[in-house]
């Protein structure tokens, strides 16, 4: 049987200077505020040590991270600190049962000004993701358009994912013709280097407590 070679994977993140915000902090659970460019997790390659899991590991050794941000996404990102609590919040992402909030300037004015992006995604090729009717698993983003800029012929969105797929708002974006601004793999030209970043952010997590059962909605103001 002939042996498949697989290559690493060559990205090197950049340093990220931008610390962690811690945003709420109790014994089960920490709310935190991710830059852009700094990873969820660890990489394989070892220059790629720097993460959010990383970081937080140093002060809170029990944690494990419930869900990830890209590398260039910001904003709020949910933290177990026990495996009782993991467990019992993983069950609520399971079940659709957190809700989040992103915001993003997209290229172009998106109409209709609401809406849904309902296209399935599958791997493409790495680290790209694709929309495939074929093979593709359902995916599912709300939108609203908050404000549309005729001078730079941009729309700022609040997307609503009621699915959670890899990259599923940058794919969806692109896929309907509106790709994120500032993003390394689904924007090209103009959308691609019109911001820094990019120009995607978490803003809002709604769950339910693991000790309290309280349910909270969660903030994190958006740089852009």
């Amino acid at each position: 049987m002939q042996s498949v070679l697989t290559l690493p994977d060559p990205f090197i993140a950049p340093p990220c200077e931008q610390a962690i915000d811690i945003l709420y902090q109790d014994d089960a659970i920490l709310l935190i505020n991710k830059p852009s460019g700094l990873l969820s997790l660890s990489g394989k390659n070892p220059l790629n040590l720097d993460s959010v899991h990383y970081r937080v590991k140093q002060d809170f050794p029990t944690a494990t991270l419930l869900h990830r941000l890209d590398f260039g996404t910001s904003g709020i990102m949910l933290v177990a600190l026990s495996k009782e609590y993991n467990a019992l919040l993983m069950r609520q992402f399971q079940a659709r049962k957190i809700k989040k909030q992103y915001k993003a300037i997209l290229q172009g004015e998106l109409n209709p000004k609401e809406g849904v992006i309902d296209l399935p995604i599958a791997k493409g090729e790495f680290p790209r993701q694709v929309v495939c009717y074929q093979q593709g698993k359902h995916a599912m983003s709300e939108y609203k358009v908050l404000h549309y800029c005729s001078q730079t012929h941009q729309s700022t969105v609040q997307f609503f994912p009621v699915t959670g797929r890899t990259h599923q708002l940058r794919v969806h974006s692109q896929a309907i013709g509106h790709p994120i601004l500032g993003c390394d793999l689904y924007s090209e030209g103009q959308s691609q280097q019109a911001a820094k970043r990019l120009m995607l952010h978490a803003t809002e997590l709604t769950f339910s407590h693991p000790k309290t059962r309280q349910v909270i909605t969660a903030q994190a103001e958006c740089p852009f």
